[in-house]
Order: structure tokens, then sequence, then C-alpha cells
């Protein structure tokens, strides 16, 4: 069994609040949610976890994400059970949501949970080197979520025709040209469809309009030019990630992390 719990400041743009594997589960009731993102898997034996009304049973390898303040509790259905826990920090914390779709409860199948079981036994290790690797874990961390974020729910829209047909098109133009000054009727254009009908599918696969995914997307390669290019001005960052005022686009910056470019640079 290996535990970690942080006892530090949070430094790094995401970070594991806790982390372990090898945990004999008790029975946990949080009828107002856990504060963190908080992940739950079975290692061994079985579990039941009631969430937002619906039940699931975790078989081993299988578990369950909770955004914060969901109410939920779980409890073993075997005479033993042994679970994998994460729980999610960082000073862009505020991001998660967005990276997870709003999503408020997240199940995990048997081939993800083998996945995500490796990278926790890997991030564990790095707890027993000291100094700790700070910015490593926070990488970790990322890689843990994105499990989330290309999961299942990324496997079904492979697989829906609509979804390939006229929003992949379409995200795929806005992930090469996003610099560029793009609006949703060129882009609905692109695939021959009505602005209206494109933004419904938007909101039907992504629970975002093409604007926010553009926006979105756009924000996220200038957190990149933030960190990687330090000897660029906030008005190169803009011009690069497709704003034309940078006075707008510190206003959006701001109101996606909840930091100026400029802070968000200095915490990072």
């Amino acid at each position: 069994m290996s535990i970690f719990f942080r006892s530090t400041p949070v430094t790094e743009p995401l970070a594991f609040d806790s982390l372990g594997n090898g945990w004999e589960q008790d029975r946990v009731l949080r009828p107002k949610g856990y504060p963190f993102y908080h992940y739950l898997q079975t290692e061994y034996g079985e579990g039941r976890v009631t969430a937002e009304e619906k039940i699931y049973t975790l078989h081993e390898n299988e578990g369950i994400l909770f955004a914060p303040s969901v109410q939920h509790s779980y409890e073993k259905t075997k005479e033993k059970w042994l679970t994998i826990f994460a729980t999610f920090t960082g000073t862009i914390e505020s991001s998660i949501p967005q990276m997870l779709g709003n999503r408020r409860v997240i199940f995990v199948e048997k081939d993800q949970g083998l996945r995500i079981a490796s990278l926790v036994q890997e991030s564990l290790k790095k707890y027993d080197v000291r100094p700790i690797d700070e910015k490593g874990l926070s990488i970790d961390c990322y890689s843990l979520l994105m499990n989330f974020v290309d999961g299942i729910q990324s496997r079904r829209l492979a697989e829906d025709p609509l979804y390939q047909r006229y929003v992949a098109p379409v995200i795929k133009e806005i992930e090469i040209h996003y610099y560029q000054e793009l609006t949703v009727e060129e882009l609905s254009r692109l695939v021959y469809i009505t602005p209206q009908y494109l933004s419904r599918l938007f909101r039907r696969f992504l629970n975002c309009s093409p604007y926010e995914y553009l926006t979105s997307f756009r924000i996220s390669k200038a957190k990149e030019l933030l960190i990687m290019k330090l000897r660029l001005e906030v008005r190169e960052i803009a011009a690069r990630t497709g704003f034309s005022d940078p006075s707008h686009f510190i206003a959006v910056f701001k109101k996606h992390t909840g930091f100026t470019p400029l802070e968000f640079r200095r915490l990072n």
C-alpha cells in the first residue's frame, strides 16, 4: 500500500492533493460531496457507488470520477475492497471542468482503469525520491486527467457518423487555423450545413458552441506560449492565437483561467 496526502502549498498548474493504491476501503458517505475532483477505482474486490441518484458497481479495474460537491457514497460489496484513489488540485484547477466537458460523474471501464493504475503506480514512485519532482508530478496529474477526456466518450464520438461528418472536420480546421480570423458561418460552410445546425451538433457532442471551442483552443495555445516562449510579450501572444485586441485577450484569458496572462506566466 502506498498513500500520499499533500502537506505543502500548491505551486504547480495541476497537482495531486492525495494519491494512493492498495487502500482497504471503508464505507464513505458524503452528502455534500468532496471539495476536489475525486477519483476512485477498484484494485481488488468490488464496491457499490451511489452518485446523483445512480448506482454503479465497480469491478476490478473499473473506476469513477466525481466533480467537486457531487453528493456520493460508496461501500464494499465483497469481504475485502482495495482501491486506488486520486484527488486533483493546482493553480489552474478552475480549468478542469472545461477539460472534462463539465461532466459531473465519469465512469471508467477496465481498459482505461488499467492505464490509470499504471500511471498512479509510476506517480507514487516519485514521492519516494527527495526532493520531490513537483513538475514531473504535475505532468503525471495532467496525463491522468486526460484519460477522462480521451476515454469511452471519445471512442463513441469516433463511431458516430454525424460527429465524423460535420464536427470532426470543423475541429481539425480550428486546430490548424486557430490564429486566423474564423467565424461560425465560415466553419459551417466548410461542411455544407447552417451555423445553427453546426452549433446544435457541437452542443450535442461537446457541450459547447463552435465559438466556445475555438476560444478554449486559442487559450490553450496561449498558455503554451506563455510558458515556453518567455520573451514573447502579451500582445504578441494575443496576435499569434487569433486575438486582434490584446485587452480582449487578457479579459478572455482571465475569464477562462482565473489569472491574467502575466499572472499565469509567473505562477508557472
